[in-house]
């Protein structure tokens, strides 16, 4: 009996500890999550800070301000999940109370009924009359370790409901911590709420600015689609070129390795059968509809490095993205497929290659330049330069300067394969 509620007390000490440390990890990965998200908040705002110097509204920051927007909403779901680990941990907090409560009271019920049974049985006589009412000197010994062991066990049973008690005692005091801590993230979430209307107050500003100057802004957004145009059409006859000449490259090496293994298989055969004059069967390779073009050993390297890293590329710069990747709907009228993503930055920064690779190509759009790197199967594209540090068939190292942008103070980066599909940088790029 002893050793079933020992044994007991143990295993529900070891839950709770184990049930007390899992929602501290996972409140430590949210407070993680909300920290960065404020840091992004707070790159925004430098951004939004740097427009308004400009005293006029653009889409750009618009942009920005939407962005802003979706980033605190955000971090209110995160502290939303916060606050439902908190109450999670609180209600397992009280199961765990109203557990040992229960515990305690059977402890304290048994403990008391050995104490009147001792009471009850105080006499020196009845202990002496018990020992010496032994059939044999063997159970007199036996009648000793029994009494003792049950001072023992009476001593033990007192332990354990103090155990219990201090157990108790702290899941009490670690739930007052746990309310004042859901307290303390609740004023957080009121906060962020508060603010979210201010920016939404803000945002709506800036739109019925923007409306006012929408002839303008359609104006821009043509100028900007044009320029767009221009950026995708060189691409995708950079992405061309590439692949025809690395097809004719495979056709060459093909017929020359082809040619070779004729004459071989022809001379083994005039050798074996000199009576015999059969050309032996050419066969043309089939090329899959799903095998890459560039497939040398340097280029399956190059893409299987590039895959590798997805999510963990470095930033081509220091900036924000005022304007992501595909279409997006400004203000109403005005919509906008963007290539890649926008980047605000301040204009002269460097720009980095993201990965290592070739220098497929260094052309203009319009009054602006820009770079082409291919990585294997995969093309990066670095538009908006005022200046451009690298030539063409250049190798480049992740991380090395290609070029910097220009007055405009924004790069476009975008992110393509072989067959000219483009992806969302953003999940490509560091988080």
């Amino acid at each position: 009996m002893l050793k079933t509620i020992l044994t007991g007390g143990l295993l529900l000490f070891v839950v709770a500890f184990a049930a007390a440390q899992q929602p501290a990890q996972s409140r430590s990965d949210l407070e993680k999550e909300r920290a960065a998200i404020q840091k992004e908040i707070e790159d925004v705002k430098r951004s939004l800070d740097e427009t308004h110097k400009n005293k006029r509204e653009t889409l750009g920051q618009l942009a920005l301000l939407q962005r802003r927007l979706r980033l605190r909403e955000s971090a209110i779901r995160n502290i939303n999940e916060q606050i439902n680990v908190i109450q999670g941990d609180m209600n397992e907090s009280w199961r765990q109370i109203l557990k040992l409560r229960r515990e305690l009271d059977t402890l304290r019920l048994q403990y008391g009924q050995s104490i009147v049974f001792a009471y009850k049985n105080r006499s020196s006589y009845d202990f002496l009359n018990f020992i010496f009412s032994a059939t044999s000197f063997n159970d007199a010994v036996k009648r000793i370790e029994y009494l003792k062991s049950y001072r023992t066990y009476r001593e033990e049973r007192a332990e354990n409901i103090r155990r219990t008690q201090d157990l108790l005692q702290g899941k009490i005091d670690g739930l007052k911590v746990t309310r004042i801590e859901k307290d303390e993230v609740l004023k957080k979430q009121n906060k962020e709420r508060a603010i979210l209307e201010d920016e939404k107050k803000e945002k709506d500003a800036v739109v019925g600015k923007l409306k006012s100057q929408e002839k303008e802004l359609k104006k821009e957004m043509v100028a900007k689609q044009r320029q767009d145009q221009k950026l995708g059409g060189a691409i995708a006859a950079a992405i061309k070129r590439a692949r025809d000449l690395a097809i004719r490259e495979a056709a060459k090496k093909s017929a020359a390795t082809s040619a070779a293994d004729r004459a071989a298989e022809k001379a083994a055969t005039a050798k074996s059968r000199p009576a015999e004059n059969i050309e032996p069967a050419t066969l043309t390779p089939i090329r899959s509809a799903n095998k890459s073009v560039f497939n040398t050993e340097e280029d399956l390297h190059l893409t299987g490095g590039f895959e590798k890293n997805k999510g963990q590329l470095p930033w081509p710069v220091s900036g924000t993205v005022s304007m992501a990747f595909g279409p997006h709907e400004y203000i109403k009228g005005i919509m906008h497929n963007n290539l890649g993503v926008t980047i605000d930055v301040t204009a002269g920064s460097a720009v980095k290659a993201v990965y290592e690779g070739e220098v497929q190509i260094v052309f203009n759009v319009g009054d602006v330049s820009a770079v082409m790197i291919r990585h294997g199967k995969y093309f990066t594209t670095y538009s908006n330069l005022s200046t451009v540090s690298v030539t063409k068939g250049q190798q480049v190292k992740t991380g090395q300067i290609i070029g910097r942008v220009g007055d405009i103070a924004q790069l476009e980066f975008v992110l393509s394969d072989e067959k000219d599909h483009r992806f969302d940088p953003e999940k490509w790029l560091r988080r």
